[in-house]
């Protein structure tokens, strides 16, 4: 039988909030040992911000991480799934949107966990989680 989300993901997942800056984000993923952060306006989910999206979408622009705030680089519209959604589904829908971690909400959209593809590779086949890892891999475009 299908594993349920809420069975494999993520729990206590800590988070930022829109208006602090780029060095308090980076020193939370540094301290926590993680890459992404979801943004967090109290129960709200705003978005999310990576340690990817401080490099490229600020430090390799010339913006000061010392007084940048977190919302203006963040990835807003981001991607979730539901506590009691099957691993199956959510792994089709990671490879489909080329993402590696999706935020876990319940069904009232309160932020409750986050599931990376390495938390399905035990629960799905091998040849599924392979499958999801390829398409996720697939290379986009450049920006310019």
């Amino acid at each position: 039988m299908a594993r349920m989300i809420r069975e494999v993901m993520t729990r206590d997942v800590e988070v930022i909030n829109p208006n602090d800056t780029l060095r308090d984000a980076a020193e939370k993923m540094r301290s926590l040992n993680v890459g992404p952060l979801p943004v967090c306006d109290g129960q709200r989910i705003l978005g999310m911000i990576t340690d990817r999206d401080i490099v490229v979408r600020a430090i390799a622009v010339g913006k000061d991480p010392n007084s940048t705030q977190v919302s203006d680089v963040m990835s807003s519209g981001i991607e979730y799934c539901f506590d009691d959604d099957a691993t199956e589904g959510v792994l089709e829908r990671m490879r489909d949107k080329q993402i590696r971690r999706m935020i876990v909400v319940d069904r009232n959209k309160k932020l409750v966990g986050i599931i990376a593809l390495g938390d399905l590779a035990g629960e799905v086949s091998e040849s599924k989680v392979g499958e999801a890892l390829e398409g996720i891999s697939e290379p986009g475009a450049p920006n310019i």
